[in-house]
């Protein structure tokens, strides 16, 4: 498992790099190493690496690997659609959800928050690309949703996330995470207190530290290709 600890290394290595570039601070940029479909044996790799936070995308198999480790250090976050029998789960074991697309989940994440948690920090999955295959609510439905989620007890609205389309260079990839930048500062403008920026992934994270990420969801850097049998899912890579 060393080979985690240096991917690691080199995935923070990037992410310095590019904060550097772009004239912001590297701290202000979070790492989310996407753990889905790997064992409790390479989140502690990691883990005993430096890392804190992990992301998972399926309710069952993240659930048994947050109770398995039970490190109270550890920060889950959920990145994967979520389906309205699966939010209890998520509302009981992680500290964040990234893929809130609709005001029925939203509204369940709230309902069955346990009280002696807390706030459940939650982004609001825009479908910045707009293809008909992606999660995430429309731009022109995310001010209503966004005021909605905001409202909601036990959850606190953080940002907005992003899964843009795939796209060739360094400038076309930066344009998706700028607009969902752009849709932010919006949101802020009108009122909401949002802080957070989820975009980005092992092939595009440069463009977006460039474009104002404070999380970047990594997976195949750190932890390698997921096996042939594994559905990769979306969320981060």
């Amino acid at each position: 498992m060393g080979a985690i600890a240096d991917n690691l290394q080199a995935v923070r290595s990037r992410i310095a790099a590019a904060a550097r570039a772009s004239g912001r601070d590297p701290a202000a940029v979070g790492l989310l190493a996407v753990s889905k479909t790997f064992g409790a044996d390479a989140v502690l790799a990691a883990r005993a690496a430096g890392q804190q936070a992990f992301g998972e995308s399926y309710v069952q198999e993240s659930v048994d690997k947050i109770t398995g480790i039970a490190d109270p250090g550890i920060e889950w976050h959920f990145i994967g659609p979520l389906q309205s029998n699966k939010t209890r789960a998520v509302a009981e074991h992680f500290q964040w959800v990234h893929s809130v697309s609709s005001e029925k989940i939203a509204r369940r994440l709230s309902e069955q928050r346990p009280e002696a948690l807390g706030a459940l920090s939650v982004c609001v999955q825009v479908n910045i690309s707009g293809e008909a295959t992606k999660a995430g609510v429309s731009e022109a439905a995310l001010p209503a949703l966004a005021r909605a989620v905001a409202s909601m007890p036990r959850l606190r609205l953080r940002g907005l996330m992003c899964i843009p389309a795939p796209a060739e260079g360094f400038e076309a990839q930066r344009e998706p995470f700028a607009r969902l930048a752009r849709l932010r500062d919006a949101l802020c403008a009108d009122g909401l207190a949002l802080d957070t920026l989820s975009m980005g992934m092992s092939d595009d994270l440069e463009a977006a530290v460039a474009e104002g990420a404070t999380w970047v969801r990594v997976g195949t850097a750190i932890f390698g290709a997921r096996s042939a049998a594994a559905t990769p899912g979306p969320g981060g890579a």
